[in-house]
């Protein structure tokens, strides 16, 4: 599973005939801060009803979305499987270094 903060609506006119009447997003994995991009933005069909400007919880796992939703041979690769309503990061603090350098 991937944070992700969606950047927009994506417009396909044609498409593979599972996805129709999908909503498509276009999505920016973030870092485990929640803040930072990780990598690429990539395209997630959504069946949660986000926004753009809202986290979300994304799932790579095709073949779990194909059954979840009953869709059979889709080129699903991204999915919102959640949406984030507050994210907390733990403050992580270096080790502290013993002895003198």
């Amino acid at each position: 599973m991937q944070v992700a903060l969606v950047l927009g609506n994506a417009i396909s006119t044609v498409k593979h005939r599972s996805l129709e009447n999908v909503k498509l997003l276009v999505c920016q994995p973030l870092a485990s801060d929640g803040k930072s991009r990780d990598g690429s933005p990539v395209i997630a069909a959504d069946y949660m009803g986000a926004g753009a400007g809202e986290k979300v919880i994304l799932t790579s796992d095709g073949s779990a979305v194909r059954e979840l939703y009953g869709l059979q041979n889709s080129p699903l690769r991204w999915t919102v499987m959640g949406l984030i309503d507050d994210l907390q990061t733990p403050a992580i603090k270096p080790p502290k270094r013993e002895g003198k350098r």
